[in-house]
């Protein structure tokens, strides 16, 4: 397959290009595009056989679940069966932006685009790019990260290239996406709201709006193998760079220590060590390593915005170990912290004096 690679700029959106790539959506296709959060695999979500194709294209098992993009808050009624007080008091605080919210589905949407459930994820774009491109696809594209499956979701084009050039239509490319992290997934179909992925929204931002309390699900650490997913990411090996990766957790000055001790050892094996360390934290390591700063320790929005980015530019490196700090499990570093566990491989090493 040929795939048109376009660039847009949202300060001045190419109506032409859109239209074209609205097009392509509508008639069975597919188009990458740009979200706040990452770039997006975007298909019709009223076709089966569009969400067949995400699936084939990204190398997906068809039971982890598509997020329904919209572009108007009005078209939820037609992707849901029932529209919570709690969805409306989330949708006004939050929407457009990186909250995704799981609803009871209603019966237009294909059981393709959910994962086989009875449930539906949805989320509205604030990325202008995403939500031109949306309207003219007919307002309603499932989408999930456009990457192939398990590795770290692209936060720029070049990745999605890498890895969808001559797997679909279309890529657009526009720019850099400025959170860096998928959206927060919150399930409302129960009594009590349910974060099944974190994000930028945080646990704490979602009940002060909600005015009660919010759980997280189990399966945010781990999922059983035969429990079907409710929501992107959860059960199947994500994010994942091309080399092992441990996260070295404890005292920062231990830390530092251990990661030199073992990298050390990698060195003299000859393998290519990469650090992925808090600005604060650098002065202290080898310089021998590849070491990437996230930025400081106090700063939770740089860690989580630089991270695929990170974990995709040290596969362009050719680290053949990483070792990672370990960052702070509080608002956003919570859902940092949980895709680098996801990427990791749940492999932690736990420095305790």
């Amino acid at each position: 397959m040929n795939t048109e690679i376009v660039t847009l700029d949202e300060k001045e959106i190419d109506p032409v290009i859109i239209a074209r790539a609205g097009e392509i959506i509508k008639n069975g296709g597919l188009v990458a595009f740009p979200t706040e959060t990452v770039y997006g695999l975007g298909g019709d979500a009223f076709n089966p056989d569009s969400s067949r194709k995400i699936y084939a294209a990204k190398g997906r098992p068809s039971d982890n679940p598509l997020i329904v993009h919209i572009a108007d808050t009005e078209d939820l009624k037609k992707v849901t069966s029932e529209i919570p007080v709690s969805a409306q008091k989330l949708a006004d605080a939050f929407w457009p932006g990186p909250l995704t919210m799981i609803f009871k589905k209603s019966p237009d949407i294909p059981r393709e685009t959910t994962g086989g459930l009875d449930t539906v994820a949805v989320r509205m774009p604030s990325d202008r790019i995403a939500a031109e491109f949306i309207k003219a696809s007919g307002g309603f594209v499932a989408a999930p990260s456009a990457n192939l499956s398990g590795k770290p979701s692209p936060t720029e084009a070049r990745y999605v290239i890498e890895d969808m050039n001559g797997r679909i239509d279309m890529i657009i490319d526009g720019g850099e996406s400025q959170v860096g992290l998928e959206s927060t997934i919150v399930d409302l179909t129960e009594d009590t709201p349910v974060i099944l992925r974190p994000g930028y929204i945080t646990e704490k931002m979602i009940s002060e709006v909600l005015g009660s309390e919010v759980i997280f699900d189990k399966a945010i650490v781990e999922v059983a193998s035969d429990v079907a997913p409710k929501a992107p990411g959860m059960k199947y090996r994500h994010y994942a760079p091309k080399a092992p990766l441990t996260i070295v957790e404890g005292d920062p000055g231990d830390v530092v220590a251990k990661i030199n001790e073992l990298g050390n050892q990698d060195n003299a094996c000859g393998k290519k060590v990469a650090v992925i360390a808090s600005s604060e934290n650098i002065p202290g390591y080898d310089g021998s390593f590849i070491i990437k700063d996230v930025g400081s320790f106090d700063h939770e929005e740089e860690a989580a915005h630089l991270l695929f980015r990170t974990l995709r530019e040290l596969d362009d490196q050719g680290a053949d170990v990483i070792y990672s700090e370990a960052f702070k499990e509080s608002g956003v570093g919570y859902a940092t912290m949980n895709r680098l566990i996801k990427a990791a491989g749940h492999h932690i090493l736990k420095i305790r004096r």
